[in-house]
């Protein structure tokens, strides 16, 4: 219940500093109020003015621990004798004038002009695991030099930070997360990789203002599971070859627009190639991308491929994100590289014959045949006395068959033919083919 101090705020001496702050509807503010070291143990408070006084938001004589109430948050730090409030889900309603101070013999306080300003600050972006994702905040010019850092929420605890932004236009990494401030686009970036369920939960993206105050924007992520897309293809290429992938993306992503990127040193996007059209193909420099729409498949083509890299697959359903879904790792080998892989095993299927035809030829003088060796040998010429054999049946079989029909055949010590002398030539040729 909201108590209201009757006092007039203007005739207490203790009210000693006053501040601006700036927050955006839907996001919030973390301001910070200063007290002496003796005040340590009074009650800390919170109120909103109004025409007759103050109308408590949170009070609380808990120290050194998180106090929640509604949309408003208190901590007070006595070791720093300061204490801090967090308003969450600003609108413009909460423009006004606040008061952060302590109870003792008088009321002493900071006094908070705080102005809400519109925009859309809230948001809940889809990942899936195993995958990664981008989140974009654009900013005004006035915050560009301002500190920036993102959080994640807990139940027992607002925040807890997770990486900071640099000075320098370069990106910060902390294990799988990633940030960058482009201070010349007034854009923000955080790259979360090797998604999982774990990772889903409310975010704060922070604007330290200064050492009184900061504002955030909040959104959040659900982590999904999905088994319709692969998390990772390999291919393998020569080096001016060309390569199709196929990547799949869950249904509710048919009407998003689809990009296909290759990973720079940084972990990040470069080099990204995009499509927002169904059954068309898109082309910019060596990248050729498909999207059908019916089937879920973005096909792309990469022409004259010329060295291995990392490549993605992903999704954009907003401006504001990117969902990388499928990672597809291309080797690349160099063309010289394969072709003398290939003359090497040409090489060796080559000695192998005439090894052999060596043992075969001249077995006599080498001193080193193994039984192995004689065995084939002596196989060999048995398979030669067995079609020679075969051969001679067979001249058997055709003198019978001719001898049925009116042939004479006589037999001198030899076969002749005396009847057709071309048949001579026949049985003479199909002997001797059988020898040798």
């Amino acid at each position: 219940m909201n108590i209201i101090l009757t006092f007039t705020l203007l005739m207490i001496p203790g009210a000693v500093t006053s501040i601006s702050v700036t927050g955006y509807s839907e996001g919030g503010v973390i301001i910070t109020c200063k007290y002496e070291k003796q005040y340590r143990t009074n009650m800390k408070y919170f109120c909103r003015s109004i025409w007759s006084g103050c109308s408590d938001l949170i009070r609380t004589n808990i120290k050194d621990e998180w106090v929640n109430d509604g949309r408003f948050s208190l901590y007070d730090d006595t070791r720093a004798a300061v204490f801090t409030v967090i308003i969450r889900d600003l609108n413009k309603q909460d423009s006004g004038t606040y008061y952060c101070g302590f109870y003792a013999h008088l009321y002493a306080y900071t006094e908070v002009n705080l102005k809400v300003r519109e925009g859309i600050q809230r948001r809940t972006v889809t990942g899936y695991s195993g995958g990664n994702i981008i989140i974009n905040s654009k900013y005004e010019k006035e915050h560009t030099n301002r500190l920036k850092y993102i959080c994640k929420t807990k139940t027992t605890h607002p925040c807890f930070d997770l990486i900071y932004s640099k000075n320098r236009s370069e990106w910060s990494h902390n294990d799988r997360l990633s940030i960058h401030d482009d201070k010349t686009a007034g854009l923000l970036q955080v790259f979360i990789r090797e998604l999982n369920v774990e990772d889903s939960g409310k975010y704060r993206i922070i604007f330290q203002v200064s050492e009184d105050y900061s504002f955030f924007s909040e959104l959040n992520l659900d982590v999904k599971e999905d088994d319709c897309c692969e998390k990772v293809i390999s291919l393998s290429a020569t080096s001016g070859e060309s390569v199709n992938i196929s990547c799949r993306y869950p249904q509710s992503h048919w009407r998003d627009s689809k990009f296909f990127c290759r990973i720079s040193g940084a972990d990040t996007c470069a080099h990204e190639t995009s499509v927002n059209v169904n059954r068309r193909w898109t082309q910019e420099r060596q990248l050729q991308l498909y999207d059908d729409r019916e089937v879920h498949l973005l096909t792309v083509i990469i022409s004259n491929v010329t060295d291995s890299a990392e490549y993605w697959c992903g999704v954009q359903p907003h401006q504001q994100y990117k969902i990388f879904i499928t990672r597809v790792q291309l080797n690349v080998t160099d063309i010289q590289e394969r072709t003398c892989s290939s003359s090497s095993s040409s090489s060796s299927s080559v000695l192998v014959p005439q090894i052999t035809e060596v043992v075969q030829t001249d077995f006599s003088l080498n001193s080193t045949v193994t039984t192995t060796d004689f065995f084939v040998i002596i196989t060999s010429e048995l398979l030669v006395l067995v079609l020679v054999g075969l051969s001679l049946l067979l001249v058997l079989a055709i003198r019978k068959k001719k001898q049925s029909h009116g042939f004479k055949l006589e037999s001198r010590n030899r076969f002749e033919v005396s009847s057709d002398p071309d048949h001579t030539d026949t049985i003479t040729a199909v002997v001797y083919t059988a020898v040798h």
